[in-house]
């Protein structure tokens, strides 16, 4: 290669000046173009922070939630849909353990002749294959079942009685008539304490009728609800609808619930274990004779009550204006008073004749 004239004029010096100069300016550019890439992109090198902004977190939304009316649990709005089931259920030794007890949201036990007691139990959040011995119907059964709308399946009765209840906002399934396709009696139990009931069949046949409304005001949490929050502690309930029919409820701290006995023996369902409540509402009612040896309990109006939540009692007030309206329940100061998410015992005990209620 011919170095140029003037080049070769120029002092050794200079040129080594010159030729550290185009060096230095290279390196100082480099550095500079590593730079710039290293602020546009994050560093692969260990301890380096890249300068980029910070990505926003995205939390998504929670879905939104309902209250379930006979139980105060919280659902999606999809799952509160189609009727509430009724059941008159049979409470006579020869019908238990009855079939579908365990499944309830709300039970109501009523006197009927003879001292005995029988049931109007309410499915709607949990309905098991088959539900029963349904029995028939009583004068008060009306004023019970209206609030919750939806169905109501039963037996039969006097014939003043089933015309009560098929003046009421209630559809009526009766065995041998409306409906009996979906009961038969089984052979496990001797009649009249055999007739059961298709449950998810007979409710699926009338999908159309709404919800029930909302029976009780409940907590959100089970150590918020009323007695558990105010009440008293107590071990539970003793109940005695006649001098010969004794009811009791004691709470288990194991499982959160209170446990059902019958005249001193552990109340068993169909499945095998002891029946149970998150809330016992024990109603001092009135009795109406009008019928002779049938009791009707007095559903429309008011009195004392107790309610055993979360192992302590708190005393309170009951009141009922109307057939089609809920029980409500308020404390001394007229506030409504709040159950704890789960199902609920209502013993409706006559105040007269044999009938009490004790804390214990």
């Amino acid at each position: 290669m011919t170095t140029p004239a003037r080049a070769r004029a120029l002092p050794r010096s200079v040129r080594l000046s010159a030729t550290v100069g185009v060096l230095v300016s290279a390196l100082v550019l480099g550095a500079c173009a590593a730079e710039s890439t290293s602020a546009e992109s994050p560093s692969a090198t260990p301890g380096t922070t890249a300068s980029s902004e910070p990505s926003p977190t995205v939390t998504a939304e929670a879905p939104p939630m309902a209250v379930q009316p006979l139980r105060g649990t919280q659902v999606s709005p999809e799952a509160i849909a189609g009727p509430a089931l009724a059941a008159k259920i049979d409470n006579h030794v020869g019908a238990r353990p009855q079939v579908g007890l365990d499944h309830t949201d709300i039970v109501f036990e009523e006197l009927v002749e003879g001292g005995l007691t029988r049931y109007v139990a309410v499915w709607f959040s949990d309905v098991p294959a088959e539900i029963g011995p349904v029995r028939s119907i009583r004068p008060m059964d009306p004023d019970i079942v209206s609030p919750f709308g939806g169905l109501i399946a039963y037996s039969g009765g006097q014939q003043r009685f089933v015309d009560m209840m098929l003046n009421t906002p209630v559809h009526n399934a009766i065995h041998g008539l409306a409906d009996d396709q979906f009961m038969y009696r089984t052979r496990s139990k001797a009649a009249p304490h055999n007739v059961i009931v298709r449950a998810p069949e007979l409710r699926a046949a009338y999908a159309d009728i709404p919800p029930p409304a909302q029976q009780f005001a409940y907590s959100q949490r089970p150590q918020t609800a009323s007695a558990a929050a105010y009440g008293n502690p107590a071990a539970g309930l003793d109940l005695f609808f006649s001098a010969k029919e004794g009811r009791t409820w004691r709470w288990d701290a194991g499982s959160g619930r209170y446990l059902r006995s019958q005249n001193g023996a552990p109340d068993m369902d169909s499945a095998g274990g002891q029946l149970a409540a998150t809330n016992v509402v024990a109603l001092s009612v009135g009795i109406d004779w009008t019928y002779g040896d049938i009791p009707k309990t007095v559903m429309v109006g008011s009195g004392p009550a107790w309610i055993a939540t979360g192992g302590k009692v708190v005393q309170v007030t009951w009141t009922k204006s109307a057939r089609d309206a809920p029980i409500q329940l308020t404390n001394q100061y007229g506030t409504p008073v709040y159950l704890a998410p789960g199902n609920t015992w209502v013993e409706l005990v006559p105040n007269a004749r044999g009938g009490s209620i004790a804390v214990v």
